[in-house]
């Protein structure tokens, strides 16, 4: 069946000398893999360019449920980005978060919350002329309310911990290892009340920064199953340790 959606480019890996797959989040029907073969020459009608990662796409496919694999029919870029390319902090956050969506959604079906957010965000990091150093920050927290798992801030008060398996605060230390302690629980209350409007108007140094992202990134592990490490952290560290 030929489908028509909006997707956003995850991850993409050469196959063969002239083929491409590559890992999709669809606005239609969710993650999808693809294969497509790719042009050598300027006039060939799909570039290699169109899936660099978050690239934002118009597509249509032949949909199939039982393949493994679809095939792209058309394709076109929905909104390129005006500023991500060319700027190495931006260029950092979009190669980390497309890291981190890879594992986040996979598996995942039609979500089309999940989908404009991203969609949204990406768009929000593209206008943006300056602070922005704490939007990763701000877009995994909030990106766990689409997948399942956003905190409960209902039973927030000073001095709780936050138990990272069950995503909410209490004020018994839980019987297993995965939990925050009241000061680093502080930090989940804390980016909750960020919103991409008003996230420069909380002042994090670098460390704090870092702190923050290495504690996301748990409640993550703890909730994704086989979620590693992710490499572009690194990068991000350095980026935001300058």
């Amino acid at each position: 069946m030929i489908q028509k959606s909006k997707a956003i480019v995850l991850r993409s890996l050469k196959f063969g000398d002239t083929s491409l797959i590559v890992d999709m989040f669809t606005e239609q029907e969710g993650r999808i893999s693809f294969i497509t073969h790719v042009a050598k020459s300027a006039k060939g009608k799909v570039k290699k360019q169109f899936f660099q990662p978050l690239t934002l796409l118009e597509l249509s496919f032949d949909y199939r449920q039982r393949v493994t694999l679809q095939r792209i029919r058309d394709v076109r870029i929905l909104r390129p980005y005006g500023s991500i390319p060319f700027d190495p902090a931006k260029s950092a956050v979009l190669l980390f978060l497309s890291e981190f969506l890879s594992y986040v959604t996979r598996g995942e079906q039609q979500n089309v919350h999940l989908y404009h957010y991203v969609q949204t965000s990406m768009e929000w990091l593209d206008e943006a002329v300056q602070g922005y150093a704490n939007f990763h920050l701000v877009f995994m927290m909030r990106l766990s309310r689409f997948i399942g798992f956003f905190p409960n801030l209902e039973d927030y008060r000073k001095g709780a911990c936050f138990d990272l398996r069950n995503a909410t605060f209490t004020d018994c230390v839980p019987s297993h290892p995965d939990y925050l302690l009241p000061a680093e629980a502080a930090n989940i209350g804390l980016l909750m009340r960020m919103d991409y409007e008003n996230m420069h108007l909380f002042r994090l140094s670098h460390t704090d920064r870092n702190h923050i992202s290495d504690i996301i990134l748990r409640y993550y592990r703890i909730h994704v199953p086989d979620m590693p490490e992710l490499k572009s952290f690194l990068v991000l560290q350095e980026l935001f340790g300058q």
